[in-house]
């Protein structure tokens, strides 16, 4: 099933959005992670749930473009 040009645009802007904006995400609350994590230890396991909290942009993004490219 051969897809259509604006439907594949559409699908790869969807992951390319998300990617970005996934790793911007997850830079800053990178730093800031590392930052607080020096100052105490004991708030690792907050800084790693809050520094994979974003990967689920990347999931949102992957189901958008698969609506488009109609898998879905």
């Amino acid at each position: 099933m051969a897809l259509e040009l604006g439907a594949a645009l559409g699908a790869a802007i969807a992951i390319a959005v998300a990617a970005l904006a996934t790793a911007w995400a997850q830079a800053k609350i990178g730093t800031a992670g590392i930052g607080a994590l020096a100052e105490d230890d004991s708030l690792f396991g907050k800084v790693l749930i809050l520094v994979a909290i974003p990967e689920t942009i990347v999931i949102f993004g992957l189901v958008v473009a698969l609506v488009i490219a109609g898998f879905i």
